[in-house]
């Protein structure tokens, strides 16, 4: 990575009242979010596994070593967003929340993830696993998996650490794929349900292009359920769009642009 893209991802800042974006950085624009409430904070998504001293140097900065989080939030369990989820909670000594679905997936269970994998993982990941042998694939699978610190979020409940906010279950991507809303000023955080980078173009996700995109087919369960999510975001109105992937859209046009993609995004 290059030292820029290290330097403009190193700080997070504001996008929103008590929300802060840290990123994007890397080859696929990771994005990882602080929001705070009062005197407490939450970390929604977690980047890669090799994010977490990332992410704990800018939460430092940011809010301060000694105000650990009340949680992180995670909207879906891929690597690239529940990474360092296990690290940074041991350092922080706080849960992991994640969709009913996800639990499975992020404790190890093998069994789960091929009941539920998209087709980067049919086609790669589960035959690499099964070549494995039982043994070394559950070896594997505990070195990633979240363990003990993963806790179930209940989607129609209260978003742990976040009062004001709503847990908005946007399955496709994954079948526990969630993104949280603030109603008061229409802040919508989306994970991969609906991204600013065009992870769906080789020459979007190579050239970093900016451009609302659904999530990437490639690693997605359900691509008609992930058009569907799409259009229950839109019909949210969010005034800051901010995913998982690319620079958050914010502005008086960005309700409209997201309704107009999520019409095109409708399957015939």
């Amino acid at each position: 990575m290059a030292d820029t893209d290290r330097s403009s991802a190193g700080r997070a800042h504001e996008i929103a009242a008590d929300v802060f974006c840290l990123g994007p950085w890397g080859r696929t624009q990771t994005v990882v979010y602080f929001v705070r409430s009062g005197s407490s904070w939450v970390l929604i998504d977690a980047g890669w596994a090799a994010d977490a001293s990332r992410i704990e140097d800018a939460a430092s900065s940011l809010i301060g070593s000694a105000r650990r989080p009340s949680a992180i939030l995670v909207t879906h369990c891929h690597p690239d967003h529940a990474g360092a989820a296990r690290e940074l909670a041991l350092a922080w000594k706080c849960p992991v929340y994640l969709h009913p679905r996800e639990v499975p997936i992020a404790r190890g269970d093998f069994a789960a993830m091929a009941a539920l994998a998209g087709p980067l993982d049919r086609w790669v990941v589960l035959p690499l696993l099964r070549s494995m042998g039982r043994a070394r694939r559950e070896a594997v699978l505990a070195r990633s998996a979240l363990g003990d610190v993963v806790r179930a979020l209940d989607p129609e409940g209260d978003v742990p650490g976040l009062p004001g906010w709503r847990c908005i279950p946007t399955p496709g991507h994954t079948p526990g794929h969630v993104s949280f809303f603030r109603p008061a000023d229409r802040v919508l955080i989306t994970g991969d349900a609906l991204v600013t980078l065009r992870l769906n173009s080789a020459a979007g996700l190579l050239l970093r292009r900016p451009g609302l995109s659904g999530p990437p087919w490639y690693t997605s369960w359900d691509r008609a359920v992930a058009a569907e999510s799409i259009r229950i975001l839109a019909e949210l109105e969010p005034t800051v769009l901010a995913s998982g992937h690319g620079a958050p859209m914010t502005g008086p046009q960005t309700p409209e642009t997201v309704r107009a993609f999520a019409l095109r995004s409708m399957p015939a």
